[in-house]
């Protein structure tokens, strides 16, 4: 039965519910001609710019920028379990394709931008909602004016490694606009 046919089987419980808030994105978007991904990145941070939408949505936060570095947060709830009851593998492979994206993009002129070509993950253990902040980290292994290459990890709050990915990323300038 789908929720939106009436009344759910008795068992279900309450439905539960999130809200999802976030600014318009093309603000930050224009910012990116006029500051370094560095910049850029560390003015999310400080809240000088809005953060990307998908960070409201993924429950995850930018929270500090180096050259060639990143440190996200996220707090995972039960609203990213998968079938099984545990966290969506989805969710942990975004956060690491946003560390190694903008591990390369505090690399990147004003101007310039990225987007993912590809990404390799490996997931080493399950997130569970309850088990903590998850702590990701992108590193650029090699950075380039036409690709360039990083790597990122993710970890709970006990330090313990819960999955690992590299990633390759596409460097462009950006269009006026």
């Amino acid at each position: 039965m789908r929720p939106d046919e009436g009344s759910p089987p008795d068992g279900w419980g309450e439905p539960r519910s999130r809200t999802v808030t976030w600014w318009d994105p093309m603000i930050g978007a224009q910012a990116m001609h006029a500051l370094t991904g560095r910049e850029y990145l560390q003015a999310m941070i400080d809240g000088r710019l809005p953060p990307a939408p998908i960070g409201g949505l993924m429950v995850m936060t930018a929270v500090s920028v180096g050259e060639g570095t990143v440190e996200f947060r996220c707090q995972p709830d039960e609203s990213a379990y998968n079938p099984i009851g545990v966290v969506h593998g989805g969710l942990v492979c975004t956060l690491l394709d946003s560390v190694a994206g903008c591990a390369v993009h505090s690399t990147l002129p004003a101007g310039v931008g990225y987007t993912s070509l590809e990404i390799k993950v490996s997931y080493l253990r399950p997130v569970r909602h309850g088990g903590g902040e998850l702590t990701a980290t992108g590193r650029v292994t090699k950075p380039g004016r036409r690709a360039a290459f990083a790597d990122g990890e993710v970890r709970d709050a006990e330090g313990r490694l819960i999955a690992t990915a590299s990633s390759t990323c596409l460097v462009f300038p950006l269009k006026d606009g």
